[in-house]
């Protein structure tokens, strides 16, 4: 007996992620201490413990820092009306630009493609769904289901581990393939560039995975 109990205590211990540090919050909720706008346009604030992204074209606030294996976790409420956002990561920044993975924030509700991974100026819906596949995104609307809310807040949770890349939404895992294009990044939030339009981000933290 006391050795099925060891065993089932090893097994346990293993299915643990290894090594994970403390949460830590990437927003105080007062200041963008720790982000940076990677664009010469866009306008920050920060309101009510929320980050406030308001423009009329794209744009990406990004973090200063770069992660490569963690747990990250935020919220975020889209404007009414034409939208579309998302959470890139282990993204690349240059001069008025951001491109690689993205968690997608999906505001048509036809499509339904929040949860997705997109390749941000790059193999874009190449990967979960693959855009055209019908089987593909057949499959991904059944994972995702009516999980998203579109006029609510929508907390998004993505695991990098290595390869393996997971997206979950509200607690529903929507995306889960294994992809190695990047191995590290820049975490960012999106502003998609509807004119006059405010996108709200709020309890954006990570856990890095050593």
């Amino acid at each position: 007996m006391k050795k099925h109990l060891i065993l089932a205590a090893l097994a346990f211990a293993i299915a643990i992620p290894a090594f994970a540090e403390d949460w830590v919050s990437l927003f105080d909720g007062k200041t963008m201490t720790g982000w940076k706008n990677a664009y010469d346009w866009g306008k920050i604030e920060v309101v009510n413990g929320e980050v406030h992204l308001t423009g009329d074209k794209k744009f990406f606030v990004v973090t200063e820092k770069n992660y490569g294996d963690f747990i990250f976790e935020g919220d975020i409420l889209l404007p009414e009306g034409q939208a579309n956002s998302g959470f890139m990561f282990r993204a690349h920044v240059e001069k008025n630009k951001v491109f690689g993975y993205q968690a997608e924030v999906d505001g048509d509700a036809k499509r339904k493609w929040s949860g997705g991974l997109y390749d941000e100026g790059r193999r874009m819906w190449f990967i979960s769904p693959i855009k055209g596949n019908a089987e593909s995104e057949a499959a991904f609307r059944a994972r995702a289901g009516e999980t998203f809310k579109r006029n609510d807040w929508n907390t998004y949770r993505i695991e990098c581990r290595g390869k393996s890349l997971k997206i979950f939404v509200n607690g529903v895992l929507t995306t889960d393939v294994e992809d190695d294009k990047d191995a590290s990044g820049v975490i960012a939030i999106q502003h998609h560039g509807e004119k006059g339009q405010t996108y709200k981000f709020r309890n954006l933290r990570i856990q890095e995975l050593k």
